[in-house]
């Protein structure tokens, strides 16, 4: 009998990273909290692992990201304020985004090494169990989320899942790419990636779009691992490794995603996801509209 796979309980959130493609925006707030509609792009990441069932996320944090912690605590004096004016809704609002007990826990990168260094820095936290790890600057607009989907295909496969959407041939060297095995379905099975290859040489189009599933096998790698593209350590190239003894699994989630550490990205996530509010889509359309 095949055995079940080990329940899937923490998420990585490394959030230590300069933003430098936002400055100066992000000079001195941290780019996980610059706003996307009304509420920080960190919060949708939360929520969308919330949704998975994730129950302890690490975040995986840097000097000047003080704010990040703050965020997700009590602001007394607010709150207060609020209930005195009878503005229940945001209140109610606000409180639900309160971290729970032991719900999050906060470790320092203290160089900017990569990626891969910064999975690294949460291995005593995480322990000797599977976890994702979720980019904090790419929104992905689904339903349900990218990360619940990929749960919902490693609850039946177990292994290592990492999350791809297709992208223009031709752009293939700006992302770490999959190289395909063969597929059922949306479910790819791999024999390889690389991180960002130089422009003709990609072998799929089918790009690692921030959100994995990863067994703890990966840390002993992350640990001798060679500095890579950009002079960093690469996640991409631990899981190619440990491809070799492991597993994986690229699922092409449905849904559309927002490189919110772009400035153009940020921009669209803006505007899309404002267009689909409810309470502020008419408004919005109407405001975008008059500026065409």
């Amino acid at each position: 009998m095949t055995s079940k796979p080990a329940r899937l309980r923490k998420a990585v959130l490394p959030v230590a990273g300069l933003g430098t493609r936002v400055l100066p925006g992000t000079k001195t707030t941290p780019k996980e909290l610059l706003n996307v509609v009304d509420r920080p792009i960190l919060s949708y990441i939360v929520e969308e692992a919330r949704e998975a069932g994730i129950e302890h996320i690490v975040f995986v944090t840097g000097r000047s990201k003080g704010a990040i912690e703050d965020y997700f605590d009590h602001q007394i004096e607010l709150e207060a304020q609020l209930e005195a004016k009878g503005k229940t809704a945001i209140l109610e609002m606000m409180n639900a985004e309160l971290a729970k007990a032991g719900e999050m826990s906060f470790t320092r990168q203290m160089q900017p090494k990569g990626l891969g260094h910064a999975v690294w820095c949460a291995r005593d936290i995480i322990g000797h169990e599977p976890f994702a790890v979720m980019l904090p600057d790419v929104i992905v607009d689904g339903q349900p989320g990218a990360l619940k989907q990929l749960v919902d295909v490693y609850e039946e496969t177990g292994g290592n899942l990492i999350g791809v959407e297709s992208v223009d041939i031709a752009d293939a060297h700006k992302y770490g790419i999959v190289d395909p095995a063969s597929r059922d379905g949306n479910r790819i099975t791999m024999q390889g990636m690389v991180e960002k290859p130089a422009p003709g040489t990609a072998p799929s189009n089918l790009s690692i779009a921030g959100r994995y599933i990863l067994q703890p096998e990966i840390f002993d790698l992350l640990a001798t691992q060679e500095r890579g593209a950009g002079g960093e350590i690469q996640l991409t190239d631990a899981m190619d490794r440990l491809m070799h003894e492991q597993s994986f699994t690229a699922v092409e989630y449905a849904g559309v995603t927002h490189d919110c550490g772009d400035k153009i990205g940020l921009l669209r996530a803006n505007v899309a996801l404002a267009l689909k509010r409810p309470d502020l889509g008419e408004a919005a359309r109407k405001a975008i509209s008059a500026l065409l």
